[in-house]
């Protein structure tokens, strides 16, 4: 089980510091999640992750219940022991697959829409490649086709064997593109779903309940007071956020104010730099986003000069370290010129240090926030 304590309400907004006690550490929020989607931060160890200041990690229960399978990482001593990270860990439920394998790959799209797209996915629409039904989903494994079935209780049981500290309910992610039938139908299966969840569980492990309604207001508000009322553990706020950030903004004040004030709120799957301090004042203690190991596989860096892209050949010539005013060892060691000449070359090392540095800007980032609001500094 977890503890959670609030230290500190900021008097300008619904920013709160606060600890967050598991079997395996403390954690304190606001918090970045850092994303182990098969049990690994990409490039690098689990003994770097922690020198980049994450405190907990989340890991994708459908991706290891496909390989290497969840008996397995149970026969070893569950998911701590598998891989040598002594932190906190959380496992996410599969619902977000039922959307990024179903209508996200249909359509080429997001959570949030990039541009817009004259389609909308109607009542009773299923995706090509998944069934969704009251009982659960039907999938295929993208891994060698074969059927599979996840439902609550499938889901429940695959996280209780993997062993995470936190674990979330079996929801729904709808489409951005869905209409409000649609979205109306998915919230009340996904609500049913929240109940079996919470009877199927047998472990001690903490469990999130989710916010789901996409764009719709009285959906959202609807849904936080249905999961808000039940016994979870903390809460999830999932789905999709419609085609701006700034109905994600409303979305979080519609439904945070919903939720018990003493419990953790997670925004799932948000997080890009320019979100965190938005987020963090709308009351958000901890959320995740893959942006910063994504973007530094592609060669972009983060830094107080803003985005740098180390393919480009003018970094060759550059002998200035990432980011002068960071203090990771990748910029206290090396310098753009090499960097970029690894990236350039392909070599995987690039990576591996795109990645400790965009981590550990992204974490200091975080930290500098807790910091403020202990203060009671400007702008939070």
């Amino acid at each position: 089980m977890i503890e959670f304590k609030i230290l500190k309400k900021s008097k300008k907004s619904q920013a709160r510091l606060g600890i967050l006690k598991t079997e395996h550490g403390i954690v304190e929020t606001p918090c970045q999640v850092s994303v182990a989607t098969q049990a690994v931060v990409k490039t690098l160890t689990f003994e770097e992750v922690k020198e980049t200041k994450s405190q907990i990690l989340i890991c994708n229960s459908l991706y290891l219940h496909l390989k290497p399978g969840e008996d397995l990482i149970k026969k070893s001593g569950g998911l701590h022991q598998f891989t040598n990270w002594s932190g906190p860990l959380m496992t996410d439920s599969g619902g977000f697959q039922i959307f990024s394998l179903g209508f996200g790959k249909d359509f080429g799209i997001g959570k949030i829409l990039q541009e817009r797209i004259n389609s909308e996915i109607k009542l009773g629409q299923q995706p090509k490649l998944l069934k969704v039904t009251d009982r659960g989903v039907f999938f295929r494994s993208f891994l060698d086709g074969k059927k599979l079935f996840l439902g609550p209780e499938e889901s429940i049981k695959i996280q209780e064997k993997l062993g995470a500290d936190i674990i979330f309910a079996f929801d729904e992610c709808t489409s951005p593109l869905a209409d409000y039938q649609y979205t109306k139908k998915s919230l009340e299966r996904t609500h049913k779903w929240a109940v079996r969840c919470l009877d199927s569980k047998k472990s001690d492990q903490a469990l999130f309940g989710i916010v789901q309604g996409g764009r719709f207001k009285d959906l959202r508000i609807k849904s936080a007071k249905f999961i808000g009322s039940l016994p979870f553990d903390g809460f999830g706020i999932g789905g999709e956020f419609g085609d701006n950030k700034k109905k994600m903004l409303q979305m979080l004040n519609w439904v945070i104010k919903e939720l018990p004030e003493e419990k953790p709120k997670h925004l799932l799957g948000i997080g890009y730099l320019e979100d965190i301090p938005k987020i963090i004042k709308r009351g958000v203690d901890l959320f995740d986003c893959n942006v910063s190991t994504h973007y530094a596989r592609r060669g972009i860096v983060f830094s107080s000069e803003g985005k740098l892209n180390m393919g480009q050949a003018k970094f060759l010539n550059d002998k200035a370290p990432l980011d002068r005013k960071c203090s990771c060892f990748v910029c206290q060691n090396y310098k753009r010129n090499y960097i970029s000449h690894l990236f350039r070359a392909k070599e995987i090392t690039a990576l591996k240090l795109l990645t400790f540095h965009n981590l550990y800007f992204f974490n200091t980032f975080v930290e500098k926030i807790r910091k403020r609001i202990k203060n009671g500094r400007s702008g939070i």
